[in-house]
């Protein structure tokens, strides 16, 4: 009986190689899937100055807002990119600087959390947000 499946389970083994190599027209032959395509890299800046209420609480007066590059979200089409800023809590204590990790799909921030120790957000390299925050208010401040 362990031989007969030994049997079966060798010529089916090779189903697959001999599908890519056969004669067959192209229509017939199994085709390999592509990966989705990517989204073009969002514009982090600006979509955290438009949406700081997305990685921020009402109450905690973000500051000196920072973000890095976007890298490719490793778990689908997104990005991800890192934010910094200087909070206050909400009886007006300095929390100092915390770091949030967002994630970004089809131009909006979907999730965010807080970093921990070993994330590399810890090192990557920051830009300042206040331009574009500046940029944002004139947008909005016009009927």
């Amino acid at each position: 009986m362990a031989a007969l499946l030994a049997g079966a389970a060798f010529m089916l083994s090779g189903c697959g190689l001999a599908d890519s190599h056969a004669v067959w027209p192209e229509a017939l032959k199994v085709k390999a899937t592509e990966p989705a395509p990517l989204e073009t890299p969002p514009d982090v800046k600006r979509l955290v100055a438009s949406k700081l209420d997305s990685v921020f609480t009402a109450g905690s007066q973000p500051a000196h807002v920072r973000v890095s590059t976007p890298l490719h979200d490793p778990r689908g089409t997104g990005w991800t990119a890192c934010v910094r800023a200087e909070l206050t809590s909400v009886i007006g204590k300095p929390l100092g600087t915390q770091t949030y990790r967002i994630f970004i799909h089809e131009g909006a921030i979907f999730d965010r959390r807080q970093v921990e120790t070993d994330d590399n957000c810890v090192t990557e390299t920051y830009e300042p947000v206040e331009g574009a925050v500046q940029v944002e208010a004139q947008r909005s401040s016009k009927p």
